[in-house]
């Protein structure tokens, strides 16, 4: 059997324990040129309050895209293991679930492992960290005041007969269930509360949008008997009633939430436990 030899393959008779005869064909090709570096610049927040006479700044990175993952996300990692390994900012689960990734980036709140990197190289990717907050170092900020707040609500189911608490189930209808959809998905990644003039403005009294839904979400819990005792310590001036419905919290949440629904909803529960007060009385 004749075999023949061609610029670009070859064949090869391979011969089987059967004993039949099989043809390979080895492809032998040219290698690829590397593709063209895509340059992508991102100017990021740094800060060290802990360096003495350090001061706020930009410092810009490139990072090629051909050699990055897609998310911001990636890029922030590439820079810290590759090129510089002072750079701070929390992430753990990169999948929009643990909500710590939160960062301003491009003049937005949201998240950086859902974000994805702008591919027009032309144009420079800025990233803060989340505004209106203490720094704790470049984009990390303080969130201290806000887990204080959310701590302050109950954020927790409560009944009246504590001797049943753990031995028993407290059952709920399907229906009753479906409300609080869209409520329980949120993370607390403070997107919503730092996008919020409000909450700028107020932050060390009014709850902000995050906080408020996630009392919501265990007002309307069919299971929670707490519902008017919670309502009672929103009466005062600043805790609810600083909302007003700017609605940036539903625009820049990353989860599609709308904190913003929430907040109106306490309001209207609000006016009528006030009803129901001042009929008692």
């Amino acid at each position: 059997m004749s075999v023949s030899w061609g610029p670009l393959s070859r064949t090869v008779c391979a011969v089987h324990n059967c004993g039949a005869m099989v043809m390979v064909r080895y492809a032998q090709t040219a290698a690829a040129p590397a593709p063209a570096p895509r340059i992508k610049k991102f100017q990021i927040y740094r800060w060290d309050p802990d360096t003495p006479g350090d001061k706020p700044r930009m410092q810009t990175y490139e990072v090629d895209l051909n050699v990055c993952g897609p998310m911001v996300l990636d890029a922030l990692i590439k820079i810290k293991n590759e090129m510089d390994p002072t750079l701070t900012f929390r992430r753990s689960c990169r999948e929009g679930i643990c909500g710590s990734c939160a960062m301003n980036i491009n003049g937005g709140n949201t998240l950086a492992c859902l974000n994805k990197i702008d591919t027009n190289t032309s144009k420079p990717t800025k990233i803060y960290p989340l505004p209106h907050m203490y720094v704790v170092k470049d984009l990390v900020p303080d969130m201290s005041n806000f887990y204080a707040q959310y701590k302050s609500i109950e954020p927790y189911l409560k009944k009246k007969d504590e001797s049943l608490e753990g031995k028993d189930q407290y059952y709920q209808s399907v229906e009753d269930r479906q409300k609080l959809d869209g409520l329980y998905e949120c993370i607390l990644c403070a997107c919503c509360s730092t996008s919020c003039p409000s909450y700028w403005w107020n932050g060390d009294k009014y709850l902000g949008p995050a906080v408020l839904m996630q009392a919501y979400r265990w007002m309307i819990d069919s299971r929670d008997e707490f519902t008017e005792e919670r309502l009672s310590k929103l009466q005062d001036p600043f805790s609810l009633y600083r909302c007003h419905t700017i609605m940036n919290c539903t625009k820049t949440c990353p989860k599609g939430l709308n904190p913003g629904k929430a907040i109106a909803e306490i309001k209207k529960m609000m006016a009528t436990y006030k009803e129901k007060k001042t009929a008692a009385a």
